[in-house]
């Protein structure tokens, strides 16, 4: 009975950070992301999708660092003690939450590697200057995306190679690059496996930002952000309904507006009068002597904070 107690409470607690956490971020983004405009598209990106991550970290942490310990240390073991309605209502629910968090996962998986299967179907390597496979494939969609989360690859379609020139193939490659350095791919399925009612616009902004992110990336002159500029342009005309697959990372899709496609190539087009600019650079020193000062303030309250979340737990279970 102690260990279920243990398991109820665990999960209890979990669901109920989580949950708080997840409504306060569905509250909260559009003020941070609007607030954040005049940041660099990488740095925006990061923000959104460290949001996004938030409630999932702080309630693994807290669960961990605090309410397991405080069951260990402080509840008395010889106390046969029935777990009440609420833990069990909790625990049902975040278990219910990671079941379908994995099944959720699992179908994304199985439909990318069944879109990855077909496209790559008799498809040929190319040789490119990018750092990672690229195959040609006798389809017209998708142009160009970037697939893979172990082995990751790039596709490019024939009709795509056929339609860009040079350097348009080459801006646009360097995009996907982008986007597998960035570890895209496995950040949408940390998506999937954390899918929460409310979150969508927040994904969609996610997705926008890194799309911006990689488009920043690829180019360092003008002539490159024309090139690229060019090259959605183009794609976005040979297969204007193309939608590619989960976790892939396409230069043109169906699941963005025509207004964020407008804004990247109008980005792009300007980039002669913003350049590319490098964001302020700040010292690891001072995330350092914040992460010190967490270190020793949570040291010296953790005795008293077991003892105020031990009550707090005795109450919910009762």
């Amino acid at each position: 009975m102690f260990a279920a107690r243990g398991v109820a409470v665990s999960f209890s607690v979990f669901v109920i950070v989580y949950t708080m956490l997840s409504l306060a971020v569905c509250l909260v983004w559009r003020c941070v992301w609007r607030c954040s405009q005049h940041r660099p598209a990488r740095w925006i990106a990061h923000l959104l999708f460290a949001l996004r991550m938030s409630p999932l970290v702080a309630a693994a942490a807290v669960t961990a660092a605090v309410t397991v310990p405080s069951f260990l240390l402080l509840e008395p073991r010889g106390i046969d003690e029935p777990v009440g309605t609420i833990p069990l209502v909790l625990s049902a629910c975040g278990v219910s939450l990671g079941i379908f968090g994995v099944l959720n996962v699992g179908m994304a998986v199985r439909r990318a590697s069944r879109a990855i299967s077909l496209w790559t179907r008799a498809a040929q390597p190319v040789q490119a200057s990018a750092d990672f496979p690229v195959l040609r494939i006798p389809r017209t969609a998708p142009a160009m995306v970037a697939a893979g989360i172990v082995r990751p690859l790039i596709l490019l379609s024939e009709a795509a190679e056929s339609a860009l020139t040079a350097g348009e193939l080459e801006a646009a490659l360097h995009h996907e690059v982008a986007h597998v350095r960035q570890h895209d791919n496995l950040k949408k399925l940390l998506l999937r496996l954390l899918a929460f009612p409310g979150m969508g616009g927040l994904e969609a902004a996610w997705v926008e930002a890194s799309e911006m992110a990689a488009d920043d990336s690829a180019v360092s002159t003008p002539s490159e952000a024309l090139d690229l500029a060019a090259a959605l342009i183009k794609l976005s005309r040979l297969a204007p309904a193309c939608s590619t697959a989960d976790l892939t990372a396409a230069l043109v899709h169906s699941h963005g507006a025509a207004s964020a496609m407008n804004a990247r190539i109008e980005r792009l087009i300007a980039w002669s009068q913003r350049r590319n600019q490098r964001p302020r650079q700040y010292s690891p020193w001072y995330g350092l002597a914040a992460a010190a000062a967490t270190v020793a303030i949570f040291s010296v309250t953790y005795n008293q904070l077991l003892v105020h979340v031990h009550i707090a737990t005795e109450w919910l279970v009762r």
